[in-house]
């Protein structure tokens, strides 16, 4: 198998639950992937990257795991998820799954014998301590719920859970979890898949002790002391030898991470993973969460792109990613519902030319837009709810709702919306959640028609990378930094140059080209709009021009 292949493909993200309902109960599923696996395809991607299929009690929808080794009934089975692979395979696309094991589900029958007594097989298998003077083990936060320690009658004692109550962490100090994890892996390798994306994982070594958080650090006080902590290269390297072993490849998430973090896993002698998703490109709108909001400032978002760009180029290799589903829809953040075509095409420009792997969100490439419920009660994810419950309690019920339409990860959770018939024509029952009410304009069909649709502009997009060598592995050169309203930057390779051009703008714009290619003759390879005018750049306007040296 090629060395680094992951470098040129583009994966597609599938949260299985909202995706497509194939045996008609409302719930997306195995059956329902299958059938739109075509589909998938056709977008001109490589790779998909699953979340969760594993059976859960549905805490945190899947990142709460009770059987690493199974299917949740909801979606299928082996045999369903085998025949997925297999088709998937045949169409040349690539499987990875999801690899949580920073924490399981508190009904996983690990720690249901954990927490049992302090003396068995299983006994520490989690991150257990006593109560000090009749208080917390420790002051930290979890990012879920409350404080990070609940008390468990049975043991008299406290475990962790650095997110939800439900969701225990793994004491990966323990050799014998880090083994089961390492027979996760294998399983599944076994069967065919081509790697993992490891959630939270510089998250898994936490600190000798157990220290009081930092006081300062809102909801995350205790983060320098689980993150990137004492061990984690040691175990990272564990787990790197399994997939060395099947030439699969790893992606690790990377919660709060820096570039100079980001590199000690991606290259050197501590090399453990091959990609790393950040997260700092999703803050130009909002500090540290997207519930704690401020206006979408360009820059920040620039500033960071450009940041990482830099710091990988020629040393790693960057994730390129505007929507998962722990983040609300992209053009409700950064772009602008009312110029819904063109600034979620701009937006597919503005991500896909840069050097990385792409990774597209199931209805991203429509422009699914976030979902505004009347109720915090209508709304079921987790840490939606302890937002609205923690942070701006003096704000009025109204304007804590509009924080919560703003950054609920349940905006990414609505089912994918295929056409304009009942229900999106995602299912022939009753839909498991709300569906967003603007289907009937925002589907795949009507994208399928339109001519200059978002749809077809990830698709153009897309095959562009895939056949160019400057796209794929051009440097990065950043124009117009201080501009608040365009994103404008070079890639260079050989003999040939790109220039991608983006406007922010509600407005038209004057444009006059980038002084080193004035008087040069390009060829516009791109655009989101059917006849551009020069010198100028309509509202959202996208555009990418080639040049040869």
């Amino acid at each position: 198998m090629e060395k680094d292949w992951y470098k040129r493909m583009a994966f597609y993200q599938i949260w299985i639950r909202s995706f497509y309902d194939g045996n008609g109960d409302g719930i997306g599923d195995l059956y329902g992937v299958y059938e739109k696996l075509p589909y998938i395809k056709s977008l001109g991607v490589d790779g998909i990257w699953f979340s969760p299929l594993y059976p859960s009690p549905n805490a945190d929808y899947g990142y709460d795991i009770s059987d690493y080794k199974n299917i949740h009934p909801d979606y299928g089975d082996l045999e369903q998820f085998q025949k997925v692979l297999d088709k998937a395979h045949s169409l040349g696309l690539k499987v990875i799954m999801d690899l949580v094991v920073n924490h399981t589900s508190d009904e996983h029958p690990w720690f249901l014998e954990s927490k049992k007594s302090r003396d068995n097989p299983y006994s520490d298998y989690y991150i257990w301590r006593d109560g000090k003077n009749g208080k917390l083990p420790n002051n930290w936060d979890s990012l879920f719920e409350g404080k990070a320690w609940e008390y468990c009658p049975e043991r008299d004692q406290y475990y962790l859970h650095i997110f939800a109550k439900k969701q225990p962490d793994l004491n990966m100090d323990n050799p014998k979890v880090r083994e089961e994890v390492k027979s996760i892996m294998r399983f599944w390798l076994d069967r065919g898949v081509d790697g993992f994306r490891e959630d939270v994982i510089t998250f898994i070594s936490k600190a000798d002790n157990l220290p009081d958080g930092l006081p300062f650090i809102p909801a995350a006080n205790g983060l320098p002391f689980y993150k990137d902590g004492p061990h984690i290269h040691e175990y990272l390297a564990e787990f790197r030898k399994v997939c060395e072993e099947y030439d699969c490849f790893q992606l690790g998430e990377g919660p709060m991470t820096s570039t100079r973090s980001a590199l000690s896993y991606l290259t050197g002698k501590h090399k453990s993973l091959d990609l790393m998703f950040h997260f700092d490109h999703m803050f130009a709108d909002c500090i540290f969460t997207e519930y704690m909001q401020r206006p979408f400032h360009l820059r920040s978002l620039k500033h960071a792109f450009s940041k990482w760009q830099k710091a990988l180029n020629g040393r790693a290799w960057n994730t390129l990613y505007l929507e998962n589903h722990d983040h609300p829809r992209v053009i409700s953040r950064y772009g602008n519902e009312r110029y819904h075509r063109a600034s979620g095409s701009m937006l597919a420009v503005c991500y896909l030319f840069q050097q990385g792997t792409p990774f597209v969100y199931q209805g991203q490439e429509i422009g699914m837009t976030n979902i505004k419920l009347a109720s915090i009660d209508q709304y079921v994810d987790v840490s939606s709810h302890n937002n609205y419950h923690t942070f701006h309690l003096k704000d009025s019920v109204e304007k804590r709702m509009e924080r919560i339409h703003a950054s609920s990860r349940d905006s990414a959770r609505t089912p994918m919306q295929w056409d304009d018939s009942k229900n999106a024509g995602f299912t022939t029952g009753k839909p498991w959640f709300y569906i967003n009410p603007n289907y009937r304009k925002i589907n795949v069909a009507a994208e399928e028609e339109q001519p200059f649709s978002i749809l077809k502009l990830y698709r153009r997009c897309l095959r562009y990378r895939k056949n160019s060598d400057v796209a794929l592995w051009g440097d990065y050169k950043e124009y117009d930094r201080l501009s608040n309203q365009l994103y404008v930057y070079k890639r260079t390779y050989q003999q040939k140059s790109l220039l991608i051009v983006c406007s922010f703008s509600t407005h038209s714009l004057k444009w006059h080209n980038i002084k080193e290619f004035r008087g040069r003759k390009g060829k516009l390879v791109i655009c989101n709009y059917p006849n551009p005018v020069h010198g100028m750049l309509k509202p959202y306007e996208a555009r990418v021009y080639e040049y040869k040296e």
